[in-house]
């Protein structure tokens, strides 16, 4: 497959910006973005980031027009919390020629207060995905999402693994596909864009789970149930959404969610690890380099299920557990007991 020709930005400089910078380092020059002077100037001197040795093909920028002035193709890898204000700090500088491939998993929320949130007011208006943030928010219509199992620490390492790549533009698809596939990594393809955004995002809260339980010291037939009713909640949620259910069954959904819910490079097992030992939330947040993402979907996910009344008693004990307080014993008893009708409903 030939070289892109043109430099590649990805906007955001932690540990999975920095993966993906890397990988694309292989194939063509990458402007890294960080918005922090500091950020940008000890990565340029010190040419590491997180530990890790950067490709020389790799430059720190500071500047947003001069990124999307040298760059067509962009990757925005930052929190979901603060993806629209980086859309919105891009957008006045972006043209529509540009193409963007986000790889942030999570949900956008506008026009809610989170008290509000928390009584349950909130609805489907109020949730966007990366990709319709990026929409709304600029003229940039060639858009898509990089899911799949990503666990930044293992590709930093350079180990193999595989990606997805959605979009209902197969431009895009194969643009993504030029400029990230090596050896050590594969990129499928999948036009259900909506589906793999779901999927990405989702698992997160599983991931949470399973490290409960791992950190209760219950062993592994118990979390592969979990995994296993995790994915059939993922699946039935996203088709309320409007997605199909390919993109849950491939590797942008199973796939992801076997990585994220069974390794302690996962920061949302991780999360979920310390919580079943007994830690409090606030210190667990407090202590990690990074955001869980997986929290904030959970919050998210299961208000949106009580408005499409949907029966998800993993995302609800999880809940209750993470935001309430409940006690982690008692809902480990009431999954376990929980009278699922069928072992596969769809």
């Amino acid at each position: 497959m030939p070289d892109f020709q043109q430099t590649v930005g990805v906007v955001g400089a932690g540990t999975f910006g920095t993966a993906i910078a890397n990988l694309l380092s292989r194939r063509v020059d990458v402007l890294l973005y960080s918005r922090n002077p500091d950020t940008v100037e000890r990565i340029n001197r010190e040419r590491q980031n997180f530990g890790i040795n950067l490709s020389p093909r790799i430059n720190a920028i500071g500047n947003v027009q001069e990124l999307v002035e040298k760059c067509t193709l962009i990757f925005p890898v930052v929190p979901s919390d603060g993806f629209r204000s980086t859309m919105t700090r891009l957008g006045p500088h972006l043209r529509p020629y540009h193409i963007l491939i986000h790889g942030t998993k999570g949900f956008d929320v506008q026009g809610i207060t989170p008290a509000q949130m928390d009584e349950g007011l909130l609805e489907p208006q109020h949730v966007s995905t990366m990709s319709q943030v990026i929409t709304q928010e600029t003229v940039v219509r060639r858009v898509g999402c990089l899911s799949g199992p990503n666990l930044a620490t293992e590709i930093l390492e350079g180990q193999p693994t595989a990606t997805v790549i959605g979009s209902v533009y197969e431009e895009v698809i194969e643009l993504g596909k030029k400029v990230l596939s090596s050896d050590a990594f594969h990129v499928f393809g999948n036009n259900d864009i909506l589906g793999a955004e779901l999927a990405g995002a989702l698992k997160n809260i599983i991931a949470i789970g399973s490290g409960i339980l791992r950190g209760r010291g219950l062993g592994k037939n118990l979390q592969a149930m979990l995994i296993t009713r995790g994915l059939m909640e993922m699946a039935r949620f996203g088709q309320a959404m409007g997605s199909t259910n390919s993109a849950f069954f491939g590797t942008a959904g199973i796939g992801d969610l076997v990585a994220t819910a069974t390794s302690k490079n996962s920061r949302n097992f991780t999360f979920g690890f310390r919580l079943g030992k007994g830690e409090k939330m606030a210190d667990i947040e407090a202590t990690m380099p990074e955001l869980a993402e997986g929290v904030r979907t959970l919050k998210i996910t299961w208000h949106l299920a009580n408005y499409y009344k949907l029966r998800l008693p993993i995302t609800q004990m999880l809940y209750n557990i993470v935001f309430d307080g409940y006690n982690i014993d008692k809902a480990i008893k009431f999954l376990i007991t929980y009278p699922y009708d069928v072992d596969v409903d769809f």
